[in-house]
């Protein structure tokens, strides 16, 4: 059972990341790369989108790691379970503390109402982002080596 666990966990946890990495760096930079007011329409239609989804399957994977480390407390790899989970914890903080906020004012941008300083707080929010994919990525390679 907790083999079937991990693996489940390094699923849902690799998808989840594959996700993330898409966004940061093949569909924001096509969305960027598009012509007048397309940008700021597809990033606020994805945040809208990804912000619904993202916030379940930040928690769930976050409580997958938790269970994998209490169920294998006695296993070998238990201690790079609950380093990704504590790199899982970082990167919820991370989206609470950095992005949530400029998502939740983004997705409600239209062209007709959004601030001048648009760009560059799209900017700062791919700063922030890039940095919690490395994190993902850090406590993502910590579940699959975990599972050797």
């Amino acid at each position: 059972m907790l083999n079937a666990l991990e693996v489940f966990t390094t699923v849902v946890v690799g998808v989840m990341v594959g996700v993330e990495f898409a966004v940061a760096f093949v569909i924001n930079p096509i969305l960027d790369a598009l012509p007048g007011d397309s940008a700021q329409l597809g990033r606020a239609h994805g945040g809208r989108m990804l912000g619904a989804v993202m916030p379940v399957w930040y928690i769930t994977s976050l409580v997958l790691v938790v269970l994998w480390a209490v169920a294998g407390r006695h296993h070998h790899g238990t201690g790079l379970a609950v380093t990704a989970g504590a790199l899982l914890a970082v990167s919820v903080l991370m989206s609470i503390l950095l992005l949530v906020p400029i998502n939740n004012r983004g997705k409600t941008w239209t062209p007709e109402n959004r601030p001048e300083d648009w760009k560059e707080q799209m900017n700062r929010w791919d700063r922030f982002h890039h940095a919690r994919v490395a994190v993902l990525i850090a406590a993502f390679t910590l579940l699959v080596a975990a599972l050797a």
